[in-house]
């Protein structure tokens, strides 16, 4: 399977599939299926904000790829009755880039950034007084006709988004008063969402078969919908109008995608552990070269499922393998020495 084609990747495989995944998207609290304590927080919290006509406090969503930060951000907004703006961290490389931003922004309006962490410090130092008191100083000029110059702002709710909020800086975490820890999915919840999904995308498919998708999943809905849309292409090669158990299971078997949610690049990261380093202690860098990945992927993408379901485990000394993931791999554990 190509780089490209790989199931967990985070970007749009093309610009067809971007639009299909802004499709599946629910606009909704009451369509957005799991994370029910962050939704019911929020509930409050959007309400309260309407009912006395100010902007909502600035929100902080973090948590592994795909789970739905971004669908959470537009769902606020929509809540809200607003207007959302969407930028990046890595687009924003100076304090007038983010005077640009937040000059379109009207009164309540939702600034949505993603990979916040990635802010330059400058922008982060400017973006202080932008959250705090809805204020940008700037200079304008260079040497002797520098000035500042003082831009008032409209009340505004930022609504940051990240991968590694250990990454933030504590004056910029500070400054957001609601703070939203997105986990991973349970079973039931992914059905649903693989169910809605599939009506979405009118095709049809049994409870049994959604339940096949959503164990393959590895908890994340961005992840179950893209195996459904691989499956529904196995079921319409195969001229099947229904796609179920048996069909689901043949096909993200093709895949290479396992019961427990792994792929292929999680077993070569697991067995590469034990074949060269009899199951670790192994460092972050040396397990991203050995698979060729960079660090920051198998930081954020491959690494929190494994820890999280007991495949491998953090020790001073660098990543060890578990017991359960030779288990699953079906080999021997070696003998303690």
């Amino acid at each position: 399977m190509a780089d490209d084609e790989r199931i967990l990747s985070d970007q749009p495989i093309d610009e067809n599939e971007n639009v299909i995944e802004k499709s599946l998207r629910p606009h909704l609290l009451k369509e957005y299926i799991g994370q029910d304590k962050i939704k019911t927080e929020l509930q409050v919290y959007i309400k309260a904000a309407k009912q006395r006509e100010e902007a909502m406090d600035h929100v902080l969503l973090f948590g592994p790829p795909g789970l739905g930060k971004t669908t959470l951000a537009f769902v606020i907004a929509n809540e809200l009755g607003v207007n959302i703006r969407t930028t990046a961290g890595p687009a924003i490389e100076k304090s007038g880039d983010l005077l640009s931003v937040l000059s379109e922004l009207q009164a309540g309006d939702v600034l949505f950034i993603d990979e916040i962490h990635r802010l330059p410090r400058a922008v982060e130092e400017t973006l202080y007084s932008a959250m705090e008191d809805f204020y940008v100083d700037i200079i304008v000029g260079q040497g002797p006709t520098a000035h500042p110059v003082h831009f008032p702002l409209p009340p505004f709710t930022l609504i940051g988004a990240t991968t590694r909020a250990g990454l933030l800086s504590a004056p910029l975490r500070d400054r957001f008063g609601i703070l939203a820890s997105l986990n991973y999915y349970e079973y039931k919840d992914l059905q649903e969402i693989v169910q809605r999904s599939a009506d979405v995308l009118q095709t049809h498919i049994t409870p049994e078969a959604a339940m096949e998708v959503a164990l393959r999943a590895r908890g994340t809905p961005r992840v179950a919908n893209r195996l459904l849309k691989r499956v529904r292409d196995f079921a319409e090669v195969s001229d099947q109008e229904v796609i179920d158990e048996t069909l689901a299971a043949k096909a993200l078997t093709q895949l290479r995608v396992d019961r427990s949610g792994l792929d292929q690049v999680d077993r070569r990261l697991l067995k590469m552990m034990i074949d060269l380093y009899d199951g670790g202690p192994v460092g972050l860098n040396t397990i991203a070269v050995n698979i060729g990945e960079d660090v920051e992927t198998v930081e954020t993408m491959y690494e929190p499922f494994l820890l999280q379901n007991g495949f491998l485990k953090r020790t001073s000394r660098g990543r060890m393998v578990t017991p359960k993931a030779y288990q699953h791999l079906g080999l021997a554990m070696p003998e303690q020495k």
